[in-house]
């Protein structure tokens, strides 16, 4: 798909705009902090820049192309959030119901108090785990010791009851497995990045009747025109499939993934709603255009404005940001001015996050890809590179600096 762009009929300054590349080129791509990038800015519905920079896979001296399949990782919970949602539209449930309703194991579950192992004290929660605590990472779930800057006690426990993400998993088996692990707080009472997403998959499954995979396929995907996004890389793909680095201990880059024997490259049966997905910057745009458009994308409704609306407002409780409600240091965010909704963090206050943007709605993945939609500028941007840890650079803070600089 060739991406056409027009600063000037966007609303920017061309020449500003272009600061982005420079930057990137120079500060990155350059010095080997990263292999490659691929940059997308749109505004009122029309591309402002559109570029690709570096190598998609370095071993193979291959050139970023724009239609490059990138790893999604957690920039796979919002389209999850959106699917559930869309069948809260259908009355199919409330977001006030209480998540055992749907997953009868989470009937009987318990809240850490202290200690641990054996002599580990528990306790039924006040409040049993709704969907909207499912859907903003407020159920009292973690990440089972699988994230850094959050050792919980609760976590042995998740590897004892074999929770995983595994090809031997399927969705369903793991979300009970979940409800027999304990809570690690009171549902509502703090907010924990969590395995929570991978929940809300198995509760579109249970729900909707169809596989979670169909059903994605079916009612986003097909509709959205995202023709390379999904859990598997085909063999007619690999040749676009970028390869995924992690930062060594030197600040170099070590490969990560290789595309050609890549796990995305084998049929699997765990399908993961909070960070499975493989896609493109053009498939990515697509949904992000829905979004920006109140949930429409040309002339279909795919999501209705009010249901968006709800699901990018703050659901922290009574109006509180991530920096007053968040547990462990990892997340796709920073916490000051920052709030959380149903699938998306939104900047509550410029000045508290030191940025500007107040209003938008955002999250990123695992290896540092990034999207956020802002409706006061009618304005979405899209970041993909393939570098783990995502918390290595702040590229969303340097990016939202030369992009909103160039507004005219």
């Amino acid at each position: 798909m060739a991406i056409e762009v027009d600063a000037r009929a966007a609303g920017f300054e061309a020449k500003k705009l272009a600061r982005i590349g420079e930057h990137l080129s120079e500060r990155y791509v350059a010095p080997g902090k990263i292999a490659g990038c691929q940059v997308l800015v749109s505004r009122h519905g029309i591309p402002a820049y559109f570029e690709s920079y570096g190598l998609m896979d370095r071993e193979r001296n291959k050139p970023m192309q724009d239609d490059t399949l990138f790893r999604i990782y957690s920039m796979s919970k919002p389209i999850t959030s959106v699917a559930l949602m869309m069948l809260w539209e259908e009355g199919r449930f409330q977001l006030s119901d209480p998540v055992h309703r749907y997953i009868p194991s989470w009937r009987n579950q318990s809240v850490w108090q202290e200690g641990e192992g054996s002599s580990m004290v528990t306790r039924r929660p006040k409040t049993s785990p709704t969907m909207q605590h499912i859907l903003s990472h407020t159920a009292g779930l973690t990440y089972g010791g699988l994230l850094p800057g959050l050792e919980s006690p609760v976590d042995a426990v998740y590897q004892q009851m074999g929770v995983a993400r595994g090809d031997g998993e399927t969705l369903l088996d793991f979300a009970d497995k979940l409800g027999r692990v304990p809570l690690l707080y009171e549902p509502g009472s703090k907010w924990c990045y969590s395995l929570a997403t991978d929940v809300c998959g198995a509760l579109v499954e249970i729900i909707s009747g169809q596989p979670f995979e169909q059903f994605l396929q079916e009612r986003l995907f097909a509709p959205l025109g995202m023709r390379d996004t999904g859990f598997r890389v085909s063999d007619e793909q690999l040749d676009r499939f970028a390869a995924c680095y992690v930062r060594g201990p030197d600040k170099q880059l070590l490969l990560e993934d290789d595309p050609e024997t890549s796990h995305y490259r084998h049929k699997r049966n765990f399908f993961s709603g909070g960070g499975g997905l493989v896609g493109t910057t053009a498939d990515y745009m697509a949904f992000c255009e829905m979004l920006r458009q109140g949930g429409c994308y040309q002339g279909t409704q795919i999501l209705g404005r009010r249901t968006l609306e709800l699901m990018t407002g703050n659901h922290l409780l009574q109006g509180q940001s991530l920096a007053q409600m968040a547990l462990g240091a990892f997340s796709e965010t920073t916490n000051a001015g920052v709030g959380f909704g149903l699938g998306f963090a939104s900047t509550l206050d410029e000045v508290a996050s030191c940025t500007v943007g107040a209003g938008d709605f955002y999250w990123g993945g695992r290896a540092s890809t990034l999207f956020w939609v802002d409706p006061e500028e009618d304005l979405q941007v899209i970041f993909m590179t393939q570098l783990i840890p995502s918390s290595t650079f702040n590229f969303r803070g340097q990016l939202k600096n030369i992009v909103y600089g160039a507004l005219k």
